[in-house]
């Protein structure tokens, strides 16, 4: 049996690469996919190589930050279709890097802490009321582990604290329902990564030529523990299995995949 036969899944940031990748192996692993977005042409590409491929996933625009329809689509959408049983927030924040603290903008500063956290939250919570009445399901975040001190990386160690203080809260409240909140540290996965992706979070980077682009790519290599970076199957495969039952009693917690620093 598949590990995530007969689940149902939501995926907020389905259409991007990480969050693509994530759900196609849910779908190989028999989840129904719920792609949540705000780019429907991203979403309807990921959904139709899923089914392509023989699995099923449904697509739906909704904005993270709007409460009213995050809930409705919880509950009108994937708990009327037999229950939530996975909820995957992977919405872009907005980060910052590559400026000194000392020197960036308040508005700079805050934006990923605060679309971090309060999109994680109304997705969380969403998942999190229909989880603990059927009591089970699985609430997943995703973060670059950069809340233990990480130089020049402006707003992203203090967005990525603030879920990670989030979601353990919520697993010591949800867990005596049957219901686990956990997440994953994962940082630079190269086959995600693009010059113009990097560029949007650090505008000081040089990387005008596809040789710049391999060069930062090798040096990430060689700030992990491996000398190697992880993929995207990587991550997906981790992702799944977080997801499913074979993960038993795991909550509470973050799983360290950037293979930067010990956890």
């Amino acid at each position: 049996m598949r590990m995530l036969e007969n689940k149902n899944a939501i995926i907020y940031g389905g259409g991007g690469s990480l969050g693509g990748g994530i759900a196609k192996a849910f779908a190989r692993n028999g989840a129904k996919v719920f792609l949540a977005g705000r780019t429907r042409d991203k979403l309807e590409a990921v959904a139709g190589e899923i089914t392509d491929a023989g699995g099923t996933a449904e697509v739906a625009v909704v904005d993270a930050l709007d409460e009213q329809a995050v809930d409705e689509h919880a509950t009108s959408v994937v708990a009327a279709a037999g229950g939530i049983d996975v909820s995957l927030n992977l919405i872009t924040r907005g980060d910052v890097q590559g400026i000194p603290l000392a020197e960036m903008t308040t508005a700079d500063f805050t934006r990923a802490i605060t679309t971090g956290v309060t999109t994680n939250f109304i997705t969380a919570r969403a998942a999190a009321r229909h989880m603990i009445e059927r009591g089970s399901g699985v609430i997943l975040a995703l973060n670059s582990g950069s809340a233990h001190g990480s130089p020049m990386m402006g707003n992203t160690g203090p967005a990525d604290a603030a879920i990670d203080t989030f979601i353990r809260n919520l697993a010591a409240e949800v867990g005596p329902h049957g219901v686990r909140a956990l997440g994953m540290w994962v940082a630079g996965v190269p086959d995600t990564l693009s010059p113009e992706k990097l560029w949007t979070a650090d505008h000081n980077l040089n990387l005008a030529d596809d040789a710049a682009f391999q060069g930062l790519l090798a040096q990430l290599d060689e700030m992990r523990m491996l000398r190697r970076s992880p993929r995207l199957a990587d991550i997906a495969e981790l992702a799944t299995f977080l997801a499913s039952d074979k993960a038993g009693a795991l909550t509470g917690s973050f799983v360290n995949a950037t293979g930067m620093f010990p956890s």
